[in-house]
């Protein structure tokens, strides 16, 4: 019988895949079915995390910009991930979760069997966690391709007010063909190098925002710096709408979270009280952190702790306790806290909305942390004979090579967008506001 889908489905932890043969079924072993409810609710999954996109992130980043840029980063977030559903399944599905490569490129990317979808149609299966259960084919491609569409999406946050529109969209084709896509494999697929090498990841913490994070930093130091900044004051402009978005991201988080269990099961209910306690803990300890640094606890604050909690829980949603995913959430929050206050303005680089500050240092602290909180003596789900040593190297290796992988990309990237669009916009337009600039409208009318 043939293996439906030869990957380690994305957004689970090696965890979970140390219990599988690589996926491999049985030949004797009855034919695997689909269950309806494990499909209602990775089609209930996806859905949450495209809200995480629009109008989630959208929010989010849109109220943390001037009056002048809102519609403009609106737009930028909603054409990259319309574009990257596109681009995924042309060719991203294939090369991420396709049929085996050569040997040689088995370990970083897929073959192209599954090119524009090849092959797959309704009775389609993908395999889960358990044996002979399964979910259609085309629900897992949609669920891992809202994934590809927000991490690309999340890149942006560091460039805004100053990136041309044009440069969004030639950056997003070279960066998910040449980062996203490899990192993808590597970290779910059977055969990928992350994955042979045991390295836990559930929901995203090196693919998604690592990748992003570091990307993101990348980015902004390639492109520039906005005009006055940062003796010229850049405060968001609407804080009710970051809220908003803060709330949309959360309640999305869990199909991003839970939904990477691929079953209506106890993992995904795992998953889901660690997204809700690590979270509730990285918002109250920011804000402890802002009071401790001589600030009132704010808003702002509130919403970057809830961000940072999310992101640091990601990679161990179904691999730590919750009390676990407690401590990880409040120690992410305060390195964070630290990142975006005191290392940003030391160094000076203009991340323009902290995509590094919180989605890479947090991702970073949440895989290596994971190593940590997996271990059963700390509540996690690890085998009795689990090495958090052994383990921590195994995370601290996955991570650098993301970072590298992520950094040689992007710039490569950029470099190609820059060439063919320029890049930045022009003086005038970005003092105007690109809202206008680039798009020829205003978000308001006052």
């Amino acid at each position: 019988m043939k293996i439906a889908l030869k990957l380690a489905a994305a957004g689970a932890g090696a965890a979970l895949f140390a219990a599988l043969p690589a996926w491999a079924q049985d030949a004797a072993a009855p034919a695997a079915t689909v269950d309806k409810g494990d499909t209602a609710w990775m089609m209930v999954a996806t859905i949450l995390v495209l809200m995480m996109i629009v109008p989630g992130l959208a929010l989010f980043y849109g109220g943390l910009v001037r009056t002048k840029n809102m519609l403009s980063v609106m737009t930028q977030i909603g054409a990259v991930m319309c574009f990257a559903m596109l681009i995924w399944v042309m060719y991203g599905y294939t090369m991420a979760f396709g049929p085996d490569a050569s040997d040689a490129l088995k370990p970083y990317i897929s073959g192209f069997g599954k090119a524009f979808l090849a092959g797959v149609t309704p009775s389609s299966q993908a395999a889960t966690f358990t044996d002979g259960v399964e979910i259609p084919e085309y629900v897992f491609i949609c669920f891992q391709m809202t994934f590809a569409a927000i991490t690309i999406a999340l890149v942006l946050g560091s460039v805004v007010e100053r990136i041309k529109f044009s440069a969004v969209m030639v950056f997003a084709l070279i960066w998910l063909t040449i980062v996203y896509f490899p990192v993808a494999h590597m970290v779910w697929a059977a055969g990928g190098k992350f994955f042979e090498m045991g390295a836990l990841d559930f929901a995203g913490g090196t693919v998604v925002h690592i990748n992003a994070g570091v990307s993101a930093l990348v980015a902004a130091l390639l492109l520039g710096k906005r005009i006055g900044y940062p003796e010229t004051a850049m405060p968001p402009h609407s804080l009710t709408l970051t809220f908003v978005g803060t709330g949309l991201l959360w309640v999305g988080w869990f199909g991003f979270n839970a939904g990477s269990a691929l079953e209506a099961n106890g993992s995904a209910a795992l998953a889901m009280i660690n997204t809700f306690v690590a979270t509730a803990s990285a918002a109250l300890f920011w804000m402890l952190a802002e009071r401790a640094a001589g600030h009132k606890p704010s808003a702002l604050g509130f919403c970057s702790g809830v961000i940072a909690g999310l992101v640091a829980v990601t990679p161990a949603a179904g691999n730590s306790g919750p009390f676990g995913a407690i401590v990880l959430g409040a120690v992410a929050s305060v390195i964070c806290f630290f990142f975006v206050t005191v290392v940003k303005p030391k160094l000076g680089y203009d991340d323009s909305l902290d995509a590094f500050g919180i989605h890479g240092i947090g991702g970073i602290v949440g895989a290596i942390g994971t190593g940590i909180v997996y271990a059963p003596s700390l509540g996690g789900p690890g085998a009795a004979d689990f090495s958090i040593g052994t383990q921590l190297v195994t995370q601290v290796s996955a991570v650098a090579a993301t970072i590298l992988i992520s950094a040689v990309g992007t710039a490569i990237a950029i470099i190609v967008a820059k060439a063919l669009t320029g890049g930045r916009v022009a003086p005038e337009v970005e003092q105007e506001g690109l809202d206008l600039g680039e798009h020829g409208e205003r978000a308001y009318n006052y």
